[in-house]
């Protein structure tokens, strides 16, 4: 009886890795399938009006946060001014696009002075929160207003940068808090293609 349950359990423990491993490939292969992007009307840090087929032509590095944000954003902006810099020329093959899920605050004079602090080629878009709100569901971008002390608020998103190819189709993100030299590796393969 001692050995019979020791068999049960070993071949539970043996078992159990292999059912994780067919979940997670199960999960990928749907995420692999989900559409991320989509059509977008909105403006840049110039007034200009930017859409989805503004994009096409070169691969795209898009992210989406907000001016005020305290951390993930400047953190990953100043993140994407390294890699920039680090490819050299081929850093003008790319388009990088900062999305604000903020628009109350976000205007495009706000975007324009925030963005100085970065490197110039980083684009900021931002628009009514009802154009904000659909071109962030369109990227299965999370985002929520969020009150704090004094009546101001602060908003939850999503934190990874969206790499999509010259013709817009979704290649992967690149993680938040991921090794700085895998990210830019990932915008060398991007480039690639």
């Amino acid at each position: 009886m001692r050995s019979l349950r020791k068999f049960v359990l070993a071949a539970l423990i043996s078992a159990a890795p292999l059912a994780a491993c067919d979940r997670t490939a199960e999960h990928a292969k749907a995420n692999a399938s989900a559409k991320v992007g989509g059509p977008f009307q909105l403006v840049d840090q110039n007034g200009r009006a930017v859409t989805e087929k503004d994009l096409l032509g070169k691969p795209t590095a898009i992210f989406f946060g907000f001016t005020f944000c305290p951390e993930v954003c400047p953190t990953t902006l100043t993140e994407m001014t390294g890699w920039l810099r680090d490819l050299g020329p081929d850093a003008d093959k790319l388009n990088v696009v900062f999305v604000s899920v903020d628009p109350e605050r976000d205007t495009p004079e706000q975007l324009k002075l925030y963005l100085s602090n970065f490197d110039h080629r980083i684009r900021g878009l931002t628009g009514t929160t009802a154009q904000t709100d659909a071109a962030a569901k369109a990227y299965r971008v999370y985002h929520r207003k969020v009150p704090i002390e004094g009546g101001e608020y602060t908003v939850d998103h999503s934190s990874a940068v969206y790499l999509f190819d010259a013709k817009g189709q979704f290649v992967e993100p690149i993680g938040y808090g991921s090794p700085p030299e895998r990210g830019l590796a990932q915008l060398k393969a991007l480039l690639k293609g």
